[in-house]
């Protein structure tokens, strides 16, 4: 039987679980490895959960090759992977006449990067589809088709998917180094070491987010340098109406596309984010800051004035990696079966479907020359998180007669019942962040305040763990110390 060639993934956040998802369409030992207790706690989890349109990105930047594609893309994903799509649609709005030139610029650009429906509404019109815009607002650019989703929703389905599909996940295990040798086409990838044990690779692909730098450096592949550039987040209360009901875009600066005010997908608001360039050394430096907060508040009042803080829940900061050309970084390097997947900054959430199907079926395959048999054994679904409150009473009370656990609510504000927490600890969440992401749970009005005992008791009682052994998130997180009392 001819040896299935071995592939490692690096990074299990959104570009490297749907790389991973991808290759097992074909016959390969797949190995994912991911440094953190979960999937998709990267860059993946803290920025705006944008699907953009693909309308700003530069004409021939390797950006827009993949942006628009990847848009189209999440429509099919979502239903495959079960995990929610919005498209709700976004607006950048001009505050100045001079920002009309802008604004007919990506009109522009949405056409020649393959848009349709996009269009320059007058004052009127954008008050009509969202009342709460600034007086100062002339005018915005609309494209319908961009949305909003959970990324890390995204990289669990993925992830979950891979795995029914053949794929081997390695998490809290870091890739520590490379062994290359030499080989028909110069310099190849003979093994991967990581901080538990070494394995014999033929493949790598490089989907290491803030770390692709540093990883390449050790494979002895080139990549440009990466530094993080930090965004400061305000995630506000539900308001019902809605205050806003799309995506609000300012008129970019000249390092980020500014400021937004947006909804979550489940029902809250989110204004930011700043961009702060950091040193190459701060890749883990998420911590928020008054002038952060306060530029975020500020900014977004421009767009939307009522914006009140006393409605906020949390803040939070996100890191995403930057290079010195703005741009994507995918494909071969000079080492023979070193890949690249990096620089992903935005609208890499976006790109995410397009940049996985390009690395498998062009560079692998095209380019390099990979052959690979299809697996006939392949399925692209994968059951969604269901959340009992959902359905409609008469669904919901079946369910609890099936099983009283989903008649228990654990989390109030975001009604999660103790059962949905059950299923997700019995299919994979291991921390009280675990939990989270993949239920909602402690990501309402309380933050965690009402249901953070409960949610580690199940987790506690289905693992067979002792509450002390319970983590928020990962190392050195225990919600429990030690007893107040014997």
């Amino acid at each position: 039987m001819e040896r299935l060639l071995k592939i490692a993934v690096i990074g299990a956040g959104v570009v490297g679980s749907l790389i991973a998802r991808q290759l097992t369409r074909y016959r390969c030992e797949i190995h994912v490895f991911e440094k953190e207790e979960d999937v998709g706690w990267g860059v993946t989890k803290a920025n705006s959960a944008v699907i953009h349109g693909g309308y700003d990105d530069l004409p021939g930047t390797v950006r827009a090759r993949f942006c628009a594609k990847g848009n189209k893309m999440y429509a099919a994903l979502s239903e495959e992977l079960g995990f929610e799509l919005n498209r709700i649609g976004s607006f950048v709005l001009a505050q100045k006449p001079e920002d009309f030139s802008y604004l007919e610029t990506l009109r522009k650009q949405a056409i020649e990067n393959g848009l349709t429906g996009c269009a320059i509404l007058p004052a009127q019109k954008v008050r009509e589809m969202e009342p709460y815009v600034a007086d100062s607002i002339l005018g915005g650019f609309w494209c319908p088709t961009a949305g909003i989703t959970e990324p890390w929703m995204v990289a669990i389905g993925a992830v979950e998917n891979a795995v029914k599909n053949g794929a081997h996940l390695h998490l809290s295990e870091a890739v520590t180094g490379f062994i290359t040798d030499e080989g028909p086409r110069g310099r190849r990838i003979a093994a991967v070491k990581t901080d538990r044990s070494e394995y014999p690779i033929d493949i790598v692909i490089n989907a290491s987010g803030l770390y692709a730098d540093e990883l390449s450096e050790l494979a002895g592949a080139s990549c440009p340098p990466l530094h993080p550039r930090k965004g400061e987040y305000l995630l506000l209360d539900k308001f019902d109406p809605p205050l806003v009901r799309s995506v609000l875009f300012p008129i970019p600066s000249a390092i980020s596309k500014g400021i937004l005010v947006l909804p979550t997908v489940d029902g809250g608001l989110l204004l930011g984010p700043t961009a702060t360039d950091l040193p190459k050394g701060e890749k883990q430096e998420t911590r928020t800051t008054r002038e952060g907060l306060s530029e975020t508040l500020s900014s977004a009042r421009t767009l939307v004035p009522t914006l009140d803080p006393q409605w906020t829940v949390k803040s939070f900061a996100g890191l995403r990696p930057e290079s010195p050309q703005k741009d994507f970084v995918i494909g071969k390097t000079e080492i023979d079966g070193f890949v690249q997947a990096a620089a992903m900054r935005s609208p890499g959430l976006t790109a995410a479907p397009a940049v996985a199907e390009h690395i498998v079926e062009e560079v692998l395959i095209r380019e390099c020359g990979y052959a690979f048999e299809r697996n006939d054994r392949f399925t692209p679904v994968n059951p969604p998180y269901e959340n009992v409150s959902r359905l409609s009473l008469t669904e919901w009370e079946k369910r609890i007669e099936e099983d009283p656990l989903y008649g228990k609510m654990a989390c109030v504000c975001n009604k999660v019942t103790e059962g949905d927490i059950r299923d997700a600890v019995r299919r994979g969440a291991t921390t009280v962040d675990g939990v989270k992401f993949r239920t909602r749970a402690s990501f309402g009005r309380c933050q965690g305040g009402f249901c953070l005992a409960k949610i580690a008791e199940i987790l506690a009682r289905e693992s067979g763990r002792s509450l002390g052994e319970i983590k928020m998130r990962s190392g050195k997180t225990e919600i429990l110390r030690g007893m107040v009392r014997e």
